[in-house]
């Protein structure tokens, strides 16, 4: 199949899950590209905003052609910039068709706003269109106040978009009950995790416990409304409780001055990390806990475990991601029960069985083949 990829999101901000998306598809012999706008606000992206080059390029990124543009927004402008967004992936879309031709397959992650502009785009082409929702109701929120009270002309597009493409994929069952409030629910769909490099993050044995402290590690960005979903002041009490064991935070802005503050012993803060940083410190660790309030999936979680080690985690994870014996829950927002996940953790030595069980579930050739099926499923397109 020739499978464009069109996401909401690109570097710099974020969205690999589209490129690992693409790479696993690849592996499985389709003809697959990105096509990215990548939108930049004049306060939030300051210099690359001025600095950024015009136009549109070609460039190779892990062996994924991507066809790549900037996207200036105006200050405040909110409508006129969602559309000129749109209009403008509908513009490279035709670039794209006259030297590739018109693909089988239009694949687009978070409906806000790329699956909007997918959408159109199957309209007029005739394309199937699928999109892969990763954000979460808490997500929309932020931006648009709660119960959305803010721009709802963009939930009706949003909702509109649901029901015009082939099938809607959220990367857990759970986030369609989430977003039902907005989009309800009368559109197909069908649950496919984002892809884990199981190779990357694969099975390493670790050092015995014996006669030193047990070590928890939590990933995850401290920075906007970070501190808060991630459940950092819920770590914080619990970690107080806790005997004979370190903490390890990484993330964005996780070496600020609250969070030291939140964590003034046994802990260390090693600020944002790499990819390559994230395994070496799961490596280092014998446990992951992840505190949040809301997450639409926790890959860090399928990271963790792939390596080999248990974690600790809310109830905001999915079904999906709760290997047997791995996964241990605590009440969200409960510092006490958190605290008595994390005892009980501490008598769970690493498994290899825990990383084959991720295999299961996220690994590329897993997650490729499902689209796969889903694709031709609901498309007239012969593999």
């Amino acid at each position: 199949m020739h499978i464009l990829e069109i996401p909401s999101f690109f570097p710099p901000h974020g969205g690999l899950f589209c490129l690992d998306q693409a790479k696993a598809l690849k592996g499985r012999g389709h003809e697959v590209r990105i096509l990215a706008c990548v939108q930049l606000g004049a306060t939030l992206d300051k210099s690359l905003y001025l600095m950024a080059p015009t136009g549109y390029w070609w460039e190779e990124m892990e062996g994924i052609e991507v066809f790549r543009h900037y996207h200036r927004d105006i200050p405040k402008m909110v409508a006129f910039n969602t559309e000129s967004w749109i209009r403008q992936v509908q513009k490279m879309f035709r670039k794209y068709v006259r030297k590739y031709g018109t693909p089988d397959i239009i694949h687009a992650h978070c409906c806000k706003n790329a699956g909007i502009a997918a959408t159109r785009i199957g309209k007029a082409t005739g394309c199937p269109v699928f999109i892969t929702e990763h954000l979460s109701k808490r997500l929309f929120e932020n931006d648009f106040g709660e119960g959305w009270t803010k721009h709802p002309w963009l939930k009706e597009l949003i909702t509109s978009a649901y029901k015009e493409a082939a099938c809607v994929i959220p990367v857990a069952e759970e986030l369609v009950t989430d977003l039902e409030p907005f989009f309800g629910r009368d559109y197909k769909y069908t649950s496919i995790s984002n892809v884990i490099d199981t190779d990357f993050y694969a099975y390493k044995d670790r050092m015995p416990t014996e006669g030193r402290p047990f070590r928890f590690c939590c990933l995850g960005n401290a920075n906007g409304a970070g501190l808060l979903l991630k459940g950092y002041d819920v770590l914080s009490q619990a970690f107080r409780e806790m005997k004979s064991c370190e903490l390890h935070i990484a993330g964005r802005d996780t070496q600020r001055a609250e969070m030291k503050q939140l964590f003034p012993s046994r802990t260390t803060l090693h600020g944002e990390i790499n990819k390559t940083g994230v395994r070496q410190l799961l490596y280092d660790c014998d446990a992951l806990v992840l505190p949040s309030r809301s997450e639409a999936q926790p890959l860090v979680l399928l990271e963790a475990m792939s390596t080999g080690i248990p974690v600790v985690c809310t109830e905001i994870t999915p079904q999906s991601e709760r290997v047997p014996g791995a996964c241990l829950i605590a009440k969200t927002g409960d510092a006490d029960s958190l605290a008595e996940k994390m005892k009980e953790c501490m008598n769970i030595r690493p498994s290899q069985c825990f990383s084959e069980a991720v295999k299961a579930i996220a690994s590329p050739e897993t997650v490729a083949a499902q689209l796969e099926e889903v694709f031709l499923k609901y498309s007239t397109v012969e593999r």
